[in-house]
């Protein structure tokens, strides 16, 4: 059994944010380049409680904190948000955690807070999040090309979306393919 979990990000969260987010592993797949230092890094911790568009959670893997996973630009008026992640352990990766993270993103938008779709933009460079996102349903909307700077040159971004009813239709078979990589009806099913 894959014992995975979300939890909600807390203030002992803020060292172990800043060295993922700076590690060469995850910053690859970011948009900006730049080593993020402690001012800045502060200054946007500081401001995650106040701001009521967006969510932040912790992923855990057998307890220990292995990613980072949001629900960011929240507009309930027009009913969407925009989903993002990353695996910062490199011994989580490839075991369906992203999938997992998204499962239960994705049930709290469409359900709890009532929103109709979710977003998502991936560096076209990061083909594991592109394929993650594909198969938790969402559907490539937009390609952005030379849409940001990475070392120095220009890469594409694919625009992903997902609607609420396609989430409804396709949860079923999603939830089914994370019960057999052994993720627990418990953990998949329980509210954020």
């Amino acid at each position: 059994m894959t014992k995975a979990d979300l939890r909600p990000v807390d203030a002992n969260d803020r060292e172990r944010l800043l060295a993922w987010r700076n590690s060469p592993q995850v910053a690859a797949f970011m948009y900006s380049d730049h080593l993020i230092g402690r001012e800045e890094h502060d200054r946007w911790f500081d401001g995650l409680a106040a701001n009521s568009r967006r969510r932040d959670w912790i992923i855990l893997l057998d307890d220990r904190p292995v990613g980072l996973t949001s629900l960011v630009d929240i507009d309930l008026v027009q009913g969407r948000g925009t989903i993002a992640r990353y695996i910062a352990e490199e011994s989580a990766r490839g075991r369906g955690v992203g999938g997992f993270a998204e499962f239960k993103i994705a049930d709290h938008a469409f359900g709890a807070l009532g929103l109709r779709k979710l977003w998502s933009e991936v560096l076209a460079t990061n083909r594991a999040a592109l394929a993650s996102h594909l198969s938790s349903g969402f559907q490539q909307e937009a390609l952005l090309r030379a849409h940001v700077v990475k070392q120095g040159q220009p890469v594409d971004v694919i625009g992903l979306g997902l609607l609420a009813e396609d989430w409804r239709g396709g949860r079923p078979s999603i939830r089914r393919r994370l019960l057999a990589k052994g993720f627990s009806e418990v953990a998949l099913d329980r509210p954020l």
